[in-house]
């Protein structure tokens, strides 16, 4: 009898090398690390304190503009080194737009998934809260909410969650609600899964990758309406100070310093185009249909 020809072994193919980030998404990451460390390690980096007065050395320009290496990037009115105060702002900017941030997404996606757990009278609810928050210019309910209750650091970062949670809302619900037509989320809630199992376990990490691109979205819009609340002096108070703080009292001196605006404008450029940027590329790579 013939023997049976051998088996051919081929090597199995190579895994795809995974291709790094574009150019400009490694240009956002690097630099949105850079703020990171200079929000922590702000006390260390800072060459003065940010309320430190210095009246012989009063708008004194930058260097390579005429000033020296005493005040790198010059200073304001009242002789404060303005690198001191941008390393300050970008530290309390940079915690408002995280804690505004997170504040929305917890509230939106809480409510997103009550209102897919319940349906019925609460998801109506819901959803008109969320059809009555979305028609509010968020402004005109900034400015009031703080001229009526005055300001402090807590409130608003409160007032700045409000600001896009029913965006998250609306995801939350949407996706609860297909998560649960589907096979996994049902067998687990009759083998006897209590609701915050289901949601918190098995439903929240399969639309985690959706809810990451949403706030990556909302924190350059949070930065700027803190800039600009800020800039109209409902944000941030004396003596802290603020990116949109510094724009604001920067405007005053727009012809004869205008070190003292530029610097803090093209650090709120910079970090809102790098979290664009971000979130640009992490919805490409999260979303399956893009791929």
């Amino acid at each position: 009898m013939p023997e049976a020809p051998l088996p051919v072994l081929t090597a199995a193919p190579p895994r795809p090398a995974r291709a790094l980030p574009p150019p400009l998404v490694l240009f956002g990451l690097g630099w949105l690390a850079l703020m990171l460390a200079v929000a922590l390690l702000g006390d260390v980096i800072s060459p003065y304190p940010y309320t430190q007065l210095d009246l012989r050395n009063r708008l004194s320009p930058p260097v390579g503009f005429g000033g020296g290496w005493l005040h790198p990037l010059g200073t304001d009115e009242l002789g404060r080194d303005v690198l001191s105060r941008l390393i300050a702002s970008i530290r309390t900017s940079l915690v408002i737009a995280f804690g505004a941030t997170i504040v929305g997404a917890v509230l939106g996606t809480t409510l997103g998934f009550l209102a897919a757990h319940f349906r019925g009278l609460v998801e109506q609810a819901v959803m008109a809260l969320v059809d009555f928050s979305a028609s509010i210019p968020f402004l005109i309910l900034a400015l009031a909410v703080l001229a009526f209750l005055g300001n402090s650091m807590g409130l608003f970062v409160l007032l700045l969650g409000l600001h896009a949670w029913e965006r998250y809302a609306r995801i939350a619900r949407g996706l609860a609600l297909s998560a649960s037509a589907q096979g996994y989320a049902g067998a687990v809630r009759q083998l006897g899964a209590s609701p915050w199992r289901v949601y918190g376990r098995h439903i929240l990490p399969n639309i985690a990758s959706t809810l990451i691109v949403s706030m990556t979205l909302a924190f350059p819009e949070v930065i700027l309406l803190e800039s600009g609340l800020s800039f109209l002096g409902l944000g941030v108070q004396p003596p802290e100070t603020s990116l949109g703080n510094m724009v604001g009292y920067g405007r005053e001196y727009l012809t004869r310093a205008p070190w003292i605006l530029l610097a803090p404008a093209v650090v709120i450029v910079l970090t809102t185009l790098s979290v664009s940027l971000i979130g640009d590329w992490l919805r490409d790579r999260l979303d399956p249909t893009l791929r």
